[in-house]
């Protein structure tokens, strides 16, 4: 295992600095997915042999935020995972992620925080930046993001979109990923193409904080054609009226899940922050 996490830094031509120059690294899962997508991607154990050690979860329940420790907390470079209702409209998640990123400044005040989000967690990631209280947040890293929305949750949004009675025989016919799709209304809703009056209109023309921004965009071209979740235009942040030109951009030819090459990605960046 460890060799093979090896290789797959070498191929992607990752260089280890001395001194790695952001403290908190914060990893936001996307739309059906949780905190375990990184261990089985592969991507925390790239993250790991580079020096960057699991320092807890943190899950939103109806209680609140809830911390699992792990044994990291105590190193230099940390690494939280957090566990959202990915289901939920992205109000909703980025208000959860605020709390967690409190938490985190509590636990570690002063260590500049590095987030990084896959898919609709990169979103959530952008919501809770501008709507404030993240205190120490040097940089976005964004991969596969739908941050100009995707045309998927309006294909979503239409196949769920039945009158009643109509709606009953779908509902009792359609199965488990129907009943998915129903329950995730308000996101796709949140996720479909910028309009006046859509939460994306609305959010990709807010001051954004003055940070480093990255986005990882799915695509070998420099067209970037993007996966089958979301074209590549929409996950490159510089298209974000706000963000225009402020945003480095990668290009990494897999498809719209997580990778253990996106481990590798990120450890480069970290080591090139300022």
């Amino acid at each position: 295992m460890k060799k093979g996490i090896l290789a797959c830094l070498l191929l992607a031509g990752v260089v280890f600095a001395s001194t790695l120059r952001a403290d908190v690294l914060v990893l936001i899962h996307g739309y059906l997915s949780g905190a375990q997508s990184w261990d089985t991607s592969g991507i925390t154990a790239v993250l790991e042999h580079a020096g960057w050690h699991r320092a807890g979860i943190f899950a939103a329940s109806p209680s609140g935020i809830q911390l699992i420790p792990s044994p990291g907390q105590s190193t230099r470079h940390k690494v939280y995972v957090v566990d959202l209702p990915s289901e939920a409209p992205i109000l909703v998640q980025s208000y959860q992620l605020r709390q967690i990123l409190q938490a985190i400044n509590e636990l570690s005040p002063g260590e500049p925080i590095v987030l990084v989000g896959h898919s609709a967690g990169g979103v959530v990631a952008r919501a809770a930046l501008v709507r404030g209280g993240a205190r120490d947040v040097k940089a976005l890293i964004t991969i596969a993001s739908p941050h100009l929305g995707t045309y998927r949750a309006e294909q979503a949004l239409d196949a769920t979109d039945i009158p009643f009675p109509f709606s009953m025989v779908t509902d009792f016919f359609g199965g488990e990923t129907y009943d998915t799709a129903r329950r995730s209304r308000g996101l796709f809703v949140d996720l479909v193409r910028p309009r006046p009056g859509s939460l994306l209109f609305w959010l990709n023309n807010q001051k954004h904080p003055d940070l480093q921004y990255f986005s990882i965009v799915r695509g070998e071209t420099t067209i970037m054609s993007g996966d089958y979740i979301v074209p590549g235009y929409s996950q490159d942040m510089n298209n974000v009226p706000a963000l225009r030109g402020k945003s480095t951009r990668i290009a990494v030819g897999t498809q719209h899940g997580l990778e253990m090459i996106d481990g590798s990605v990120i450890v480069n960046l970290l080591a090139e922050m300022k």
